[in-house]
């Protein structure tokens, strides 16, 4: 009996090649994506991904190469209804209008009318039935920015199925999401593909490739290098395939381990007593002198809310903090940094970087008394030092007058962490320092947090990744706001997330706030807990699951 024909694929680029003046952006871009599956692209910042979905989008014509849809030519450039219809990208960065309901962003621009006018009820209608079409439980007449990230993303999906494109990009779609909104979005996943979509995935966390994914494509240096059945393809050989070199040695850099560099008896740098918001509460924190100390937590604990706090964004309702004796300002940003207080935000292209301005510009900004004297800035004194700041942060730029929107993603926050390092802080706060960095960057940000606190800054790292927090001295857990663990460096990850999990122990005893404690089944020591997510991080994971190691 004759083999069943193979499926004719549904997006298929052969041969692409994309310059940029003298850099070649893509050169031999491949991919062939069947229909009804998720196609995972993979590979470090630089390595060409985003210039592949650029073309697949239609938002610039590749200079050589084919790019056909069902079989079909890809549309002329110039017919954005077309491409509409075939494929949507879902950003990182949301494309909604916040302040616009669910409704209005599902139709926005192509609103229903009736005598010249918007007819809001059918638009309410027509959103809700479109909404229901594809299992979306999001209230159509609710205000966009009140929703949460993995809601937006799926009123954004939505958005794109109602023009007809059934080949939807998530561009690092968890990159906001903690560990149970993932799995959400994977469930939502699922049962879109069995309604006929498919999904081009792309992500950092590589154990959500093994997760969620049937096939995964590999790029690197801006070329085509494999694309394989992720069930055929092991760890170990993805990552060698995306790194270039051995696992072995990517995993060697990746778990080295700096704790315990601090002395018990150097001076208190940062002392904060009962600090309380919305977010957290009673919170007492002290970091030495040379100490590293993490904070972990679920999206909902409050981590991200002190750390900002602390950095001058937000002002608590009571407690205090101090600065080598000093009262540290709140809800201030300029007087913190004044205070000697230097911060990676959590975000870096909302809140780290002026995509418009130069690297020397974003890289020096935080520092405008270094630069010159009575309100005027010395142009050379701005180029030395941001020259100096990127050899020091190993920046790979053309030079500091080069746009920060020309930056790869791992170098773009290299210059935030620039910024942060400029003015020489005493306290040094990274928030998801290496979120969607590849694996040399984030070995290249943490080795400069390293050098921080060599030099007696106190650092304050707030990450969901296991191998920025296992660089700490020691790791605080907050859990509904409040601190829940202390953990010494040496901890293992079933006692980190335990503790993040609300868990009172891994004995099956009663958890903190009443949930129940694990006793071996609920996937806190290794094995899975029914959703398919390895809780067991192992050396370089992430606490939400996925192998930080395996990040490009």
């Amino acid at each position: 009996m004759s083999a069943a024909p193979a499926a004719r694929p549904l997006v298929e680029a052969a041969g692409i090649t994309k310059r940029y003046g003298p850099t070649v952006a893509l050169r031999d871009g491949r991919l062939t994506v069947l229909p009804g599956e998720s196609h995972a692209l993979v590979g470090r910042n630089g390595a060409g991904k985003s210039t592949l979905v650029s073309l697949l989008t239609g938002l610039q014509p590749p200079d050589a190469g084919t790019i056909a849809f069902d079989g079909e030519s890809a549309p002329p450039l110039s017919d954005r209804d077309a491409w509409r219809a075939k494929v949507a990208c879902v950003y990182q960065k949301p494309t909604v209008v916040p302040e616009l309901t669910v409704a209005e962003n599902l139709f926005i621009n192509r609103q229903p009318t009736r005598r010249g006018v918007i007819d809001w009820r059918r638009l309410r209608t027509e959103a809700a039935a479109l909404l229901d079409a594809w299992d979306v439980r999001v209230d159509p007449g609710a205000r966009t920015a009140d929703l949460k990230v993995e809601d937006r993303q799926m009123v954004e999906i939505a958005r794109a199925l109602s023009f007809g494109a059934r080949f939807i990009v998530l561009d690092e779609p968890t990159a906001q999401l903690d560990n149970r909104e993932i799995e959400r979005l994977f469930t939502r996943m699922r049962a879109l593909q069995a309604s006929g979509v498919t999904f081009l995935f792309i992500s950092h966390h590589l154990q959500e490739v093994y997760e969620v994914c049937q096939t995964v494509t590999v790029l690197r240096d801006a070329r085509w290098i494999t694309t394989a059945p992720v069930a055929d393809l092991p760890r170990a050989a993805l990552v060698e395939a995306m790194a270039g070199e051995s696992a072995p040695a990517a995993r060697t850099a990746a778990t080295r381990t700096l704790a315990g560099t601090a002395a018990e008896d150097a001076p208190v740098r940062l002392a904060v007593r009962q600090l309380t918001s919305q977010a957290y509460e009673s919170v007492d924190l002290t970091i030495r002198q040379g100490e590293v100390v993490g904070l972990a937590g679920s999206s909902a604990s409050g981590k991200v809310q002190l750390a900002e706090s602390l950095a001058g964004l937000h002002t608590p309702t009571s407690g205090t903090a101090e600065l080598d004796g000093e009262p540290l300002p709140f809800g201030d940003v300029p007087a913190a940094l004044a205070a000697g207080v230097g911060c990676v935000p959590r975000d870096r292209h909302e809140q780290g970087l002026v995509a418009t301005m130069t690297i020397g510009d974003n890289a020096t900004m935080s520092v405008p008394g270094r630069l010159g004297r009575y309100g005027f800035v010395s142009t050379a004194r701005r180029r030395t030092l941001a020259r100096s700041l990127i050899r020091r942060l190993d920046i790979h730029a053309e030079g500091p007058d080069q746009p920060v929107s020309d930056l790869s993603g791992g170098n773009a926050q290299k210059v935030v962490m620039a910024r942060a390092l400029a003015g020489d802080p005493r306290l040094l706060i990274l928030i998801n320092p290496t979120a969607g960095v590849d694996v040399k960057s984030k070995e290249s940000l943490l080795a400069r947090a390293d050098g921080a606190s060599e030099d007696g800054t106190a650092v304050l790292v707030v990450s969901d990744e296991i191998d920025d927090l296992r660089r700490c001295d020691r790791v605080l857990v907050l859990f509904h706001g409040r601190v829940v663990a202390d953990l010494a460096a040496g901890w293992h990850e079933h006692e980190l997330i335990a503790s993040i999990e609300g868990v009172d122990g891994m004995d099956g005893g009663v958890g903190m706030e009443g949930s129940d404690g694990m006793d071996g089944g609920d996937g806190m020591d290794g094995s899975e807990d029914g959703s398919g997510v390895d809780r067991d991080a192992g050396a370089g994971g992430t606490i939400d699951g996925s192998e930080g190691v395996d990040r490009g």
